[in-house]
């Protein structure tokens, strides 16, 4: 899956040496996370966000992340990123900088989209080493053991095992499609076919749907999903938590001194 790494991926990191984030607990993971994340939002000066940055790659190495695999996944967030260094500086009014024809890049328009390039890179770099070798049941069992909604935790769950079969689905669906001489125009007929496809991949969801509720009913289903996973803090998970939060402080503390 996309959104998650394979699970022989995760098994190689966990068995790294150097994995010290992969022996920690996943709610330590998890609130550390939207903990670093929370602080980034906060901060406004570069050189702290840029401080923030060099945490996310010291978060990297404690991960023991391959190179390969976090280019990989950095690669799409960084053309989102070119498309706001482009723009930005052309939309945010303030001193010019320099013009384009009619248009005027100002300096608050590109410090502002150098302060979110940075940003935006320090996130996902510290979501990719703290959660990225996560296996999701993992992730999502730890959700639910940190009190969170069990109908958010149960949206993750089934969207993480049925997002590939859906997927799949629809390759299906549209190889039918082809082996039926169709070819994708601007036309109203091609409009057509594919709002046919879109109620008919709605229609097969709702089959499923209520076949995996009876399924789990017929399995004494209650309205909970059972917690297999008996992950426990640690002093080690207790000691990064409270390294994380003193560098998150100092760094907002250090942010708003004049």
């Amino acid at each position: 899956m996309e959104s998650t790494l394979s699970s022989s991926y995760v098994n190689q990191v966990e068995d790294a040496p150097g994995a010290i984030i992969a022996r920690l607990d996943p709610r330590t993971r998890l609130l550390a996370a939207l903990g670093f994340v929370a602080g980034l939002v906060a901060l406004n000066s570069l050189e702290m966000l840029a401080v923030a940055l060099a945490v996310s790659f010291i978060l990297v190495r404690l991960a023991a992340l391959p190179l390969h695999a976090m280019s990989h996944r950095l690669m799409h967030v960084e053309g989102f990123m070119l498309m706001l260094l482009v723009l930005l500086p052309f939309s945010v009014p303030g001193h010019p900088l320099f013009t384009l024809g009619p248009l005027i890049a100002t300096d608050e328009g590109l410090l502002r989209a150098v302060g979110l390039v940075i940003r935006i890179n320090a996130a996902v770099l510290a979501i990719f080493a703290l959660l990225g070798s996560l296996e999701p049941v993992r992730l999502g069992q730890a959700m639910a053991r940190l009190g969170l909604p069990w109908a958010l935790v149960h949206l993750f769950l089934f969207a993480v095992r049925y997002v590939g079969l859906f997927r799949a689905e629809a390759h299906r669906l549209l190889e039918s499609m082809r082996a039926r001489a169709f070819v994708p125009r601007s036309n109203r007929h091609t409009w057509r076919t594919f709002g046919n496809l879109a109620g008919m991949m709605l229609v097969r969801s709702l089959e499923r749907a209520e076949r995996v509720h009876e399924a789990m009913r017929c399995r004494g289903y209650s309205g909970r999903l059972p917690l297999t996973y008996s992950d426990a803090f640690s002093r080690v998970d207790a000691a990064f938590a409270a390294l994380l939060l003193l560098v998150v402080l100092g760094l907002v503390a250090a942010d708003r001194m004049p």
